[in-house]
């Protein structure tokens, strides 16, 4: 099984996936964000041909995650699909496996800034946000928002300098209100957890936290509110 530690947020617990997930026993919900399917066929279509094998290996490990926790449900939390026009370009392997999918589980589709509704195609519930247990689940975090909330948008990367080598993994982003979570997909890229532009999300310190050898690390960021935006900083391990 993909490694998991547990993980509590908003009174609740969860566990922390390695695999750029989150599960919550209590509604055995199976928690994902930015699958961005089809984002091969989308760059093919611009004269970008790429090996059109990303929705197959994202919806691969999706399958393989479901199965491990035993998920009676799947949320997906926006931009499940690259763009509005993925459903003119989906194959009818793919098609078929995300029916599967819905018949196997409750699949929810939140709406992106992406994909819209188009998950509605294959089955399963959309929504704008949900709401469980006083927890807000959407795309991209509000700023306005007083609930706990978790939401998915940035791509958070961990981006550290081990040894004079790069390292950079998917990570999630949150303090004791507010939940950022990796971007699921293969084929996605992904932005600095402790970049202005997440940092703004957080009223003040979060952390950048993964998952790695059955431990949950976290690595503090600095308040949304620093003065210098440009300012170059190596996240270190608690």
């Amino acid at each position: 099984m993909s490694a998991a530690t547990p993980f509590a947020f908003a009174g609740q617990s969860f566990q922390m996936l390695a695999d750029r997930a989150l599960f919550w026993p209590r509604h055995g919900a199976l928690i994902v964000a930015d699958l961005h399917l089809e984002k091969a066929s989308w760059f093919a279509a611009l004269g970008q041909p790429l090996p059109p094998y990303d929705s197959h290996d994202t919806l691969d490990r999706l399958a393989q995650l479901a199965t491990e926790t035993g998920a009676r449900a799947i949320w997906c939390l926006g931009d499940s699909f690259h763009d509005r026009h993925a459903a003119s370009r989906i194959v009818p392997a793919i098609a078929e496996r995300l029916r599967g999918q819905a018949a196997a589980t409750q699949l929810l589709w939140i709406a992106g800034n992406h994909d819209g509704l188009t998950g509605g195609a294959w089955g399963g519930e959309i929504a704008e946000e949900h709401i469980v247990d006083d927890i807000v689940f959407r795309h991209q975090s509000l700023a306005v928002e007083t609930r706990a909330e978790i939401s998915g948008h940035f791509h958070p990367k961990l981006r550290l300098n081990v040894r004079g080598r790069h390292v950079s993994r998917p990570c999630f982003a949150g303090d004791a209100q507010r939940l950022i979570l990796p971007a699921f997909g293969s084929l996605t890229g992904g932005l600095a957890a402790d970049h202005p532009v997440i940092a703004a999300n957080f009223s003040g310190p979060y952390q950048a936290m993964l998952v790695a050898r059955d431990r949950r690390l976290c690595f503090p960021c600095p308040s949304g509110a620093r003065d210098d935006a440009t300012a170059s900083r190596v996240l270190r391990a608690n």
